[in-house]
């Protein structure tokens, strides 16, 4: 687990391997600031470098005499054990950084798939800007062992564009997976503006909103198989499907939770299904082939007490999703699990007097992380099977648990 700053942000695509399965890993992301004072914003490039792990028992073994036996085996592997944790320490994680100011501070920031030096940030001035990190991704790339000041100075940047046509600021920001460029961002005022790419590096955003929304738009996303189609949620309690080709009206709207719906996220593997966050804690999943006749709940959940912060789909298995939220959880479902009486029999007894887990865990909840305080936002990682990074008030975590594997064949990296 490693650790470090910073609220919203995103993983950065990059050409290290689309599948990769061995250690060490590095990853590439971008993080905005949300500070006292605005002029202390800024947006950070980084590189993790030489990220290790270790798989630890989900049961520690006992000290008991019967362990005397095991004993001669355990010591012939001990010397290789000794060696590896040497290697590892030889080889601890490095950080490098770069910064580039940002006026006002970062409500999201999303980095674009096809071209991954593109990256959008919503302000809370109420400006979205589009940034071209080509420059500061290339100086990462070339260094591997020198980490920069964490406290440096930011450098100063024009962004490509500065979007200024939102009447509030917002949090919803998301790009289109197959148009490259095309961008569409929603406000604290119910207005989502789509945005166009034109000649060079540049934007045509449509001055007129899509409206339908009767309170703030708080995450979009676009769809995994349809270049037109894009989803919403809102305060209003409602998930919306818009179709840019048959006006600025949704297709299809229902009353998805009683209380705001926080952030969606559409599974990329399972295209039908999209899940939904609310803040009285709750996550939903619906199938969208049903979405118009009203009947799309799939499952509903209520393990968490405070809001959902963040949901995601594994983009590896179509069952699996993340959700954090604010009593400083974060969890990993499994959907496709059913409760199997005999074999919580069985795990209960392993454990005996060393957990005390509580008898109505739902049967889907694979993985619950604690120790982030506040947590804000959690990205699987596209091309590292069961990676995610995860953001909160008091830092960044990088998480690979165990029991979260990928059936994908092992690839090189």
């Amino acid at each position: 687990m490693i650790e470090f700053g910073n609220l919203s942000f995103d993983i950065v695509w990059d050409s290290l391997g689309l599948v990769r399965t061995a250690f060490h890993h590095t990853v590439y992301c971008v993080a905005g600031t949300q500070a006292e004072q605005s002029s202390w914003n800024s947006i950070t490039i980084f590189k993790l470098a030489r990220i290790s792990g270790k798989r630890r028992d989900l049961v520690p073994k006992s000290t008991g005499d019967d362990d005397e036996e095991e004993e001669d085996d355990d010591s012939s592997s001990s010397d290789e054990g000794e060696e590896d944790e040497e290697n590892d320490e030889k080889q601890l994680p490095v950080l490098l950084t770069r910064k580039v100011a940002h006026e006002g501070g970062v409500n999201r920031i999303r980095a674009m798939s096809q071209n991954p030096h593109i990256c959008a940030s919503w302000a809370d001035t109420g400006h979205v800007q589009v940034w071209d990190f080509s420059t500061h991704l290339n100086a990462l790339a070339e260094s591997e062992t020198q980490a920069s000041n964490g406290a440096s100075t930011a450098i100063s940047q024009a962004p490509l564009v500065k979007f200024g046509g939102h009447k509030d600021e917002g949090f919803a920001l998301d790009w289109n997976p197959f148009v490259p460029g095309r961008l569409v961002s929603g406000d604290c005022k119910n207005s989502i503006h789509l945005w166009e790419p034109s000649s060079g590096a540049t934007w045509n955003v449509d001055p007129i909103p899509f409206t339908g929304h009767t309170a703030s738009v708080e995450d979009l996303q676009w769809s995994p198989t349809e270049a037109n189609v894009f989803a919403s949620c809102s305060v209003d309690g409602s998930i919306a499907i818009w179709d840019i080709r048959i006006g600025k009206t949704p297709a299809g709207s229902i009353k998805a939770h009683k209380a705001d719906v926080n952030v969606i996220s559409w599974n990329r593997k399972a295209t039908c299904m999209l899940a939904s966050g609310s803040d009285d804690g709750s996550f939903s999943i619906r199938d969208l082939r049903y979405f118009k006749e009203g009947d799309s709940l799939v499952a509903h959940f209520e393990y968490h007490k405070h809001p959902i912060t963040s949901i995601e789909w594994s983009p590896f298995e179509p069952s699996t999703l993340a959700v954090s939220s604010s009593d400083n959880q974060l969890t990993i479902w499994d959907l496709s699990l059913e409760r199997d009486e005999e074999e919580e029999a069985e795990f209960r007894t392993r454990m005996k007097e060393q957990a005390n887990a509580p008898e109505d865990l739902p049967p889907q909840l694979l993985f619950v992380h604690q120790g982030q305080k506040d947590l804000k936002e959690l990205h699987w990682h596209s091309q590292i099977p069961g990676m995610i990074i995860s953001t909160a008030a008091d830092g960044f975590n990088v998480l690979m648990p165990s029991n979260v594997e990928s059936t994908l064949p092992a690839a090189e990296a």
